[in-house]
């Protein structure tokens, strides 16, 4: 059996050797030994590498031949070399790929640099940022509350947290003059500019619910730097003072993209009388083996994070480094391999590796269209999708042009990882990229599974 060590070093020469040659051309002509690496890579341990306490041996999801569950050995390897152009072209520096259909794993496979200033090799369980792909963790978390008996879609967030009972709406008038009290025009650099007047303040028509929150359709939106977090703030410091932000509309009529999500974490706070991070890591991570997912990573891990370069090297500085806040909306980092687990649970119907984590029933709502038309309204050019409690949901494949089967449902982050369910086609999938700089590689990665399965 090959080892851990030495399939790294199989998998590290690999890369190398495809980068220094530069060119499709010679990756093609190289095929044949790139796929029989790979093979030995993906087939030469029955276990995906994570870390253990000793009195523990972790579950994996068992890896088999593709056409075992209906899939095409040559079809997945598509993605390597899909994966391996892009990286030639500059549109990422590497990433993890991982593919299971009908709870086995087909495809698992590391692209690559993880480090580009030592030419260090991707690694299977390499920890990246993961951004908004949080919010469905908090998803999961507030069904787990709801099936506890402990809160209510329908609930008031102000039974909890009693400052939103008096949140104002901002109106701002579709047409104003651009004289009077309606408004005035400035000179700037000698061009006379519109401005928009101060909005009026209304109140509330309805309260804004967990539910309104879990589809992004409660009014809040985008803050100002003035209204986020401060350095020290916890969640049960900072929410209250969420409460002083007018919405932008009345909830439940529009979508709009926020942070919202970090409320619903802090309610789950005060009915569980649990942090929000402690929480998600008894309920969840502990039962599906997320060994290495964190909000804070702990300094043991640090060497297993991507490391990243130019301006998203300024950023990640904030994203790995500890903090008193909780972000359920956008705060943990973690590997493939464990969203995976994460995936494959929903699959289930809330079921992993003997645990439960959710009902079917839980599982059903939470990936259910529950915003109507409003999410497709509000994001332009968007068709064929609907807005479940956390997750973007498939309605309509052909018109969503995404790839996936009519109710896959999930949602991304902003450093472009992302996972989702597929039940129609029985399967999950991991896409966590490097540095994604451009190129259609995430559409090309959905594309390259779907043409992987076999139609008889």
């Amino acid at each position: 059996m090959v080892s851990l060590q030495q399939r790294e070093i199989y998998s590290k020469r690999y890369f190398n050797v495809l980068l220094k040659k530069g060119s499709l051309e010679q990756f093609r002509l190289n095929q044949r030994k790139a796929i029989f690496l790979l093979l030995v890579s993906l087939y030469s341990f029955t276990a995906f590498t994570a870390s253990a306490e000793p009195s523990h041996t972790p579950k994996r999801m068992p890896i088999v031949n593709a056409e075992l569950v209906g899939m095409s050995t040559d079809g997945l390897n598509r993605i390597d070399e899909l994966m391996q152009e892009h990286i030639v072209l500059g549109h990422i520096q590497g990433g993890v790929t991982v593919v299971a259909r009908r709870g086995k794993v087909v495809h698992f496979s590391t692209h690559g640099e993880m480090d580009s200033i030592k030419g260090r090799a991707m690694e299977t369980d390499t920890i990246f940022a993961i951004a908004s792909m949080t919010k469905p963790v908090l998803g999961v978390a507030a069904m787990i509350a709801i099936e506890d008996g402990l809160i209510k879609a329908s609930d008031p967030v102000s039974k909890y947290i009693p400052e939103f009972a008096d949140m104002k709406v901002a109106v701002r008038d579709k047409s104003f003059s651009a004289k009077g009290k309606d408004g005035f025009k400035a000179r700037i650099m000698g061009k006379e500019k519109r401005q928009k007047p101060e909005p009026r303040l209304v109140a509330l028509e309805s309260p804004v619910t967990i539910h309104h929150l879990l589809t992004h359709t409660s009014g809040l939106g985008k803050l100002r730097q003035s209204e986020k977090p401060k350095k020290d703030d916890t969640l049960a410091t900072y929410i209250p003072r969420l409460a002083q932000v007018p919405l932008n509309f009345q909830p439940g009529t529009h979508w709009e993209y926020s942070l919202g999500l970090d409320i619903v974490a802090r309610v789950i706070e005060i009915v569980s009388k649990t942090p929000f991070d402690a929480f998600v890591q008894k309920r969840i991570f502990d039962p599906l083996e997320m060994n290495n997912t964190f909000f804070h990573v702990p300094t043991e891990k640090k060497s297993k994070t991507f490391v990243y370069t130019g301006t998203a090297a300024r950023k990640s500085k904030d994203w790995f480094k500890p903090t008193s806040y909780v972000s359920a909306s956008a705060g943990l980092s973690s590997t493939a391999e464990d969203f995976l687990y994460f995936q494959q649970m929903l699959l289930n119907g809330g079921e992993l590796f003997g645990q439960r984590v959710l009902s079917q029933n839980s599982v059903d709502i939470m990936s259910r269209n529950h915003a109507g038309d409003l999410f497709e309204q509000a994001r332009k050019g968007i068709k064929g999708k609907g807005m479940g409690y956390t997750v973007s949901v498939v309605t309509d494949s052909n018109l969503s042009r995404s790839y996936r089967g009519k109710g896959s449902f999930g949602w991304a982050g902003a450093t472009r990882t992302d996972s989702w369910t597929d039940p129609e086609n029985e399967l999950v999938a991991v896409y966590f990229p490097a540095k994604p700089r451009g190129g259609n590689v995430y559409k090309d990665f959905q594309k390259a599974i779907l043409q992987a399965i076999n139609k008889n």
